[in-house]
């Protein structure tokens, strides 16, 4: 079954998928994450896939420091508990220092190359999900934490597909609903945006069937706007088990 929509987005997105799926992947690597992400208009940080140490310091010099460096592959998660994620390299030498202690970090992973963000300065994070629950069918997941999700227990849920009432009646639901106010000199949160993202992810669910699973964390506000820094799309052939990666 194809995403839905002809345009040429939603048919590179659809082929990124069967592609994976062709592979054996139980997810798409980071990168190709965001690229599913973007498509269904979720704003994401802006990166380069690199392919060598050389490469990533161009990719950093065209970002501009400072940057991030990760390791990039579908068969990685926790990447940062891995010794797989070096942050606010701020010149040439410190991109080169972080490729290769991810490549000795790597172990036998084969790497698809060397992700390089451009950092994404906030003081509030957010994890946005998705899932298909085996009773009721896609939903969608919103709350606090960041990397502390488990631990602060924040959350709201919705089913697929969500209206923009809805989306906007999960953030209010949130215990923590004050961080979207003016906080520590930070604008208030665009609401409206991060609505549009909780439906985006909803949208990915209901016209991939071979999503399985979707996570964004965190979305960290920059100044008052939303931005995925992470992510990660976990597949399943329909009708078949559910995906993911196991490192």
């Amino acid at each position: 079954m194809m995403c839905a929509g002809s345009d040429t987005r939603m048919h590179d997105v659809q082929q990124l998928i069967e592609q994976a799926l062709a592979r054996g992947q139980g997810a798409l690597s980071e990168h190709d994450s965001k690229r599913v992400l973007a498509a269904f208009g979720v704003p994401t940080v802006m990166e380069e896939l690199a392919g060598s140490a050389a490469d990533a310091v161009q990719a950093a010099e065209r970002l501009a420091y400072p940057v991030a460096v990760k390791g990039c592959s579908p068969d990685l998660m926790h990447k940062s508990d891995r010794g797989l994620v070096a942050l606010d390299a701020r010149d040439a030498a410190a991109v080169e220092a972080a490729v290769a202690a991810i490549d000795e970090a790597a172990g036998g992973v084969g790497l698809d190359g060397y992700l390089v963000q451009r950092m994404v300065r906030g003081k509030r994070e957010i994890i946005v999900g998705g899932m298909r629950d085996a009773l009721f069918g896609p939903c969608v997941m919103l709350g606090l934490g960041g990397i502390l999700v488990e631990a602060v227990a924040d959350v709201s849920f919705r089913l697929a597909p969500l209206g923009t009432r809805d989306a906007l009646e999960m953030i209010g639901e949130l215990r923590g609903r004050r961080i979207f106010g003016p906080l520590r000199g930070e604008p208030a949160a665009d609401c409206d945006a991060l609505a549009g993202v909780l439906m985006s992810v909803g949208r990915i669910l209901e016209e991939c069937p071979q999503v399985s699973q979707v996570d964004v964390n965190p979305l960290i506000f920059q100044g008052g706007d939303p931005v995925a820094v992470d992510g990660l799309v976990a597949l399943a052939a329909p009708g078949g088990a559910k995906g993911g990666p196991q490192a």
